[in-house]
């Protein structure tokens, strides 16, 4: 399929978002969300110092950490990349304004609430790391990649036909939106996991790491037994696209779904039992973000499915 400029440019701004949760988890797992104790600028600068002696005035040298601030700043500059791709989306998209609303409107939604997630990024770091705004951080990313998602599938939807019958089509669209609730109630619980945890590590006098987990309580148990409902419900899904249908693009989505939860399910083990290694703590996150994508386009291509016209 040869892709025209609106297709070439959201599609590298779906990417690039992702590639930006993927640093956010970075970000998470060195602790670096405060390496720049204050935003827009960094340590009162447009480019952050790389030495003790470059620190301006008025900022202690505890706060300084030249990795920490680094990630941070990086960080920062992808999300700028970010919001110029994604202002370069809602641009390109007026061509579709009257022929394809939905592509236009998605793009530009995608431009609004990149906007306030900015807003909401410097609030994070204004409180302080705040709990709830990190979580709400986590979401509102999630959303804007499902908008980026929605905007390239129906200006790509004249390209490919998925046929299903009546029943299958049903019975595919029930399970799919179960699967992405459940993942969705399992993120944000997740998220309030790591919440707990920020609490403890930043204590004046933190527990041991290895402890940190076992001191989460409730939430984590909830997280926990949560994930044999995604599992169980991936599993239904699973096989419904393997050998429920003909159509081999819902089969490899289909099994990237089941894959993708087998990761989540493997890496959240990993993190119990082995202290949180920082890796493991990446690529659970990117994996989420990976796994509602690949749901969600499942859920699109199910829902905008016609039915079999007979030879």
């Amino acid at each position: 399929m040869k892709l025209n400029t609106y297709q070439k440019v959201a599609l590298t701004t779906l990417g690039a978002t992702i590639f930006l949760i993927f640093v956010g988890g970075l970000v998470r797992a060195a602790g670096a969300g405060l390496g720049c104790p204050d935003w827009p600028k960094c340590f009162g600068m447009w480019i952050p110092p790389t030495s003790v002696s470059e620190l301006p005035a008025g900022y202690e040298v505890t706060q300084f950490n030249v990795f920490k601030t680094w990630t941070e700043y990086i960080n920062r500059l992808i999300g700028v990349v970010i919001g110029l791709l994604i202002s370069a989306t809602a641009v390109s998209s007026i061509r579709y304004r009257k022929t394809k609303p939905k592509v236009f409107y998605s793009s530009v939604t995608a431009f609004v609430l990149v906007l306030i997630q900015g807003w909401l990024g410097g609030q994070v770091v204004t409180t302080g790391l705040d709990e709830w705004l990190i979580t709400l951080h986590m979401l509102l990313a999630m959303i804007i990649m499902m908008a980026l998602i929605y905007a390239v599938y129906n200006a790509s939807s004249d390209s490919f036909t998925v046929q299903l019958s009546d029943d299958s089509k049903q019975m595919f669209f029930v399970v799919t939106a179960i699967v992405i609730a459940s993942t969705f109630i399992q993120l944000i619980l997740g998220t309030q996991v790591r919440e707990v945890i920020d609490v403890l590590k930043n204590l004046t006098e933190p527990p041991p790491r290895e402890t940190w987990i076992s001191r989460v309580g409730f939430v984590d148990e909830v997280h926990r037994s949560f994930s044999w409902i995604v599992f169980f419900a991936g599993t239904v899904l699973f096989y419904l696209a393997r050998w429920k249908n003909n159509s081999q693009i819902i089969k490899k989505i289909g099994t990237a779904v089941y894959g993708l939860i087998l990761l989540q399910i493997t890496t959240g083990i990993g993190l119990y039992y082995l202290s949180l290694p920082p890796v493991y703590q990446v690529v659970h996150l990117t994996g989420v973000a990976f796994l509602i994508a690949f749901e969600f386009l499942l859920f699109l291509l199910i829902k905008n499915s016609v039915f079999p016209v007979a030879e």
